[in-house]
């Protein structure tokens, strides 16, 4: 089956197709692969993605829309940074299944990573062979793997256990220079602009939590989204595991008695993942963070995050 596929950039317009489109592919493939009734509550709740980018990367989100009917049969959102550009949520019709869409629409962003002379980076399931044969054919190479956990989190929430001489607390924008900073060193991407939104905060929806050692210089950094959309914790970058476990723990205080966020473990680090198991958490899925040209030297500890895909 073909047609004549059109790509072009989203505009305001578009949102509520849009929206449908990743509430019907995503439901479609869980339900057909996975047997989930439902990964997307509703419409409404797959709005989150439109109303997030729009505001943070504006214009940065390609549709390919049938020539004859212009509706539209895919999408796919993408995140120019400094360092780098980051492949977001990529979703096609399942009326159009094996029409070749991702294909275009990856090409698309190819394309655009290329103009910038930048690596092109993404983190995608590795349990849909579809999609991770997409992205290998193409020459993406995989360089790290996460776990998806799921964790209750009771009324009472966790005691957030903080490494001796250390301490957790809220985000300011006078962090946002250390922050920065600390994500360059360790893991070689820029992403100022993300964590500068997080901690505005204009939809109420985000957390930001800094962790800062004896002396008071900021060595980790964790972030969460609360909506009905997307319950997430990351992104996030610390120096060590057990760092990383207290942000961790912190963030997933924000969601106590009311949602089970996902955290997206990296799965080498066992201290992290034995913290997570001793929370309760279980394994939902596994994804593979994946890169098309050069991967940065990286160190400590980082966690990406489906809300924002900037990794």
């Amino acid at each position: 089956m073909s047609a004549n596929i059109i790509l072009r950039l989203k505009s305001a317009a578009d949102n509520p197709a849009v929206a449908k489109l990743i509430h019907d592919s995503l439901n479609a493939w869980y339900k057909t692969n996975r047997g989930f009734d439902s990964v997307v509550a509703d419409v409404q709740a797959a709005t989150i993605y439109s109303r997030v980018y729009d505001a943070l990367d504006p214009d940065c989100c390609v549709v390919a829309e049938v020539a004859d009917t212009g509706a539209l049969a895919g999408s796919c959102f993408f995140h120019p940074r400094s360092t780098h550009v980051s492949l977001g949520i990529m979703t096609v019709s399942p009326q159009c299944f094996g029409m070749g869409v991702s294909s275009k629409l990856l090409r698309y962003i190819v394309d655009v990573a290329t103009s910038r002379n930048q690596t092109l980076r993404l983190v995608s399931s590795a349990m849909n062979l579809d999609s991770f044969s997409l992205y290998n054919r193409a020459g993406f190479v995989p360089y790290a793997m996460y776990q998806d956990m799921q964790i209750a989190v009771p009324q009472e929430g966790f005691a957030v256990n903080a490494p001796e001489g250390c301490s957790v607390r809220e985000a300011t924008l006078n962090d946002l220079p250390a922050i920065v900073e600390l994500e360059k060193q360790l893991q070689g991407i820029d992403r100022a602009k993300d964590y500068k939104f997080f901690i505005d905060n204009a939809e109420g929806i985000w957390g930001v939590s800094v962790l800062l050692d004896a002396d008071g210089v900021i060595q980790g950094v964790m972030c969460s989204v609360r909506d009905p959309g997307c319950n997430m914790v990351g992104p996030g970058v610390a120096r060590t595991e057990a760092q990383t476990a207290a942000l961790v723990r912190y963030e997933l205080n924000r969601y106590a008695g009311k949602w089970s966020p996902i955290v997206l473990i990296p799965t080498q680090t066992r201290q992290l993942r034995a913290e997570m198991y001793l929370l309760g958490a279980r394994n939902t899925e596994t994804h593979v963070g994946q890169s098309l040209g050069p991967i940065p030297e990286r160190s400590g500890v980082a966690l990406p995050t489906f809300m924002p895909e900037t990794a």
